[in-house]
């Protein structure tokens, strides 16, 4: 059995990744990653940095990019749940404008892998959440872009939060661009 089961989505390089958990008696352990099997899957990345972010239920964080420097990341939960998803903005893809959403949580132990040149965020459906991601290039923060969260034209389907629990972005992500508005200024991939 191998240590990684590599499943396709519907937009071409972004994979659902499920690492084989072993557990018995005195706990488990699993890999999270191992470059030779990315490798024999075809996702043939460096990681440079990884990055842990912790949220309670209701924040939405996204859906983020860099301009010059974009970052490939492979993304897990490893406290709560959340649902994870991704924007295609490579310009010369079939699948430009097109979006994904998978649940990650400490449970299903899965990873989304996000190559470079889409929009990436995520809304924290448990109580907390803490989220960890690897990225292949560095944190530039003068090469900050997004896209609107809620763009009708891109039309994710976030799931829906209990009553009484509305969604939590910081000022900047309430006030991305739109799809139409990056396709007229060029997409930056």
């Amino acid at each position: 059995m191998g240590k990684f089961t590599f499943e396709k989505t519907p937009i071409a390089g972004v994979y659902v990744i499920t690492p084989t958990f072993f557990g018995d008696n005195r706990g488990g352990f699993m890999e999270t990653y191992n470059q030779e099997d990315f490798q024999k899957a075809g996702i043939a990345v460096t990681f440079v940095q990884d990055n842990q972010a912790f949220s309670h239920k209701g924040v939405l964080r996204g859906m983020h990019f860099q301009i010059k420097h974009p970052q490939a990341k492979l993304v897990r939960a490893l406290k709560g749940l959340v649902f994870d998803a991704v924007v295609d903005l490579r310009s010369s893809s079939e699948t430009f404008g097109q979006w994904f959403g998978v649940l990650l949580s400490e449970e299903n132990k899965k990873q989304l892998f996000v190559p470079k040149g889409f929009a990436h965020g995520y809304l924290v459906l448990s109580e907390e959440a803490e989220i960890a991601y690897k990225c292949d290039d560095f944190y530039h923060p003068e090469e900050e872009g997004g896209l609107l969260w809620n763009d009708e034209t891109v039309g994710i389907q976030w799931p829906d939060l209990p009553a009484g629990v509305s969604h939590n972005l910081n000022d900047r992500d309430l006030h991305f661009p739109t799809l139409q508005d990056i396709k007229k200024m060029g997409s930056p991939f």
